[in-house]
């Protein structure tokens, strides 16, 4: 009887051992940081895996992620520079790089992001608020969006370093209108885009009509200049004709056989195979027929 009470109570002091000894010690895995907090106060913080010991009962340990999280933060609106709102839907990825600070400061991962989350969202409202919407909507290049992520990281990692986290990044994930407004603000911006087409093609055309009108000055004063020239050239070269003609022709016998070839061609083009003409007797065709 008495070896059955000793087994009994032997077996119920390994299990108050081994419970103890569980109160006792706690493990810390390579991901995680371990802040042992004794009376609401920190008493040591642990961040290399490994097993360790602490006080049953009194001490209680709190446990941290090491790798990056990710914060999606919901869609906030934000008025612009020129007073037009806007809904931002953006995402943050942020870790923690010192556990006690991060305890004493936040406690918890819900309170950092809600921390994160204010501190993202007055950035952003910053930086929105010194850009017009279309030049948000339409940035002239991708340096400048990537400006505007710069200063949003660098307003919000300045904040959140007395908490001990570190701000990895923070995306814009998409810029939306506000639905009450958006079919108007779309058909504005159609508007616009065909009155600034409009204007590019008045001004093409009125190009064209320039170069247009100069190209016709130029071939019209190219046409001139080529009509004087030929008809300087025709008058060069009658006179140089009746030149030579004065010279073939210059004493009165070569006159009048000139005269007497020019009679025989105007007759020859006169009379046909079946034609009658009237000559008059002072008619040099009749003297050529009737005295040649």
């Amino acid at each position: 009887m008495k070896k059955k009470i000793f087994g009994t109570l032997g077996i119920v002091l390994v299990i108050l051992v081994l419970i103890i000894a569980e109160q006792c010690f706690y493990t810390v895995e390579p991901d995680q940081y371990a802040n042992t907090v004794r009376f609401s106060k920190t008493v040591q913080t642990v961040s290399e895996p490994g097993l360790y010991f602490k006080f049953p009962v009194i001490d209680d340990v709190k446990y941290f992620p090491k790798q990056v999280l990710l914060y999606d933060m919901q869609p906030s609106d934000v008025l612009t520079a020129d007073s037009k709102s806007m809904q931002v839907d953006n995402y943050v990825t942020w870790r923690i790089t010192d556990p006690l600070t991060f305890y004493k400061t936040l406690g918890n991962i819900s309170e950092a992001e809600t921390r994160i989350d204010m501190l993202t969202y007055s950035a952003i409202r910053i930086e929105m608020g010194k850009l017009d919407r279309d030049t948000i909507i339409n940035p002239k290049d991708i340096e400048s969006r990537d400006k505007f992520n710069q200063n949003v990281i660098d307003a919000t990692a300045e904040e959140t370093k007395n908490y001990g986290i570190e701000i990895m990044d923070i995306k814009i994930k998409k810029l939306d209108l506000p639905s009450d407004n958006e079919a108007t603000v779309y058909n504005r911006m159609i508007s616009e885009r065909n009155k600034i087409a409009a204007e590019e093609r008045a001004e093409g055309e009125k190009e064209a009509t320039l170069i247009k009108n100069e190209v016709d000055k130029e071939t019209g004063i190219t046409l001139s200049n080529a009509t004087a020239e030929a008809a300087r050239i025709t008058a060069e070269g009658e006179g140089e004709y009746m030149r030579i003609l004065g010279d073939a022709y210059n004493t009165a016998d070569k006159q009048n056989f000139y005269e007497f070839t020019r009679s025989l061609d105007a007759l020859e083009k006169s009379l046909g195979e079946q034609s009658t003409i009237i000559l008059g007797e002072d008619s040099p065709l009749a003297q050529v027929l009737t005295n040649p």
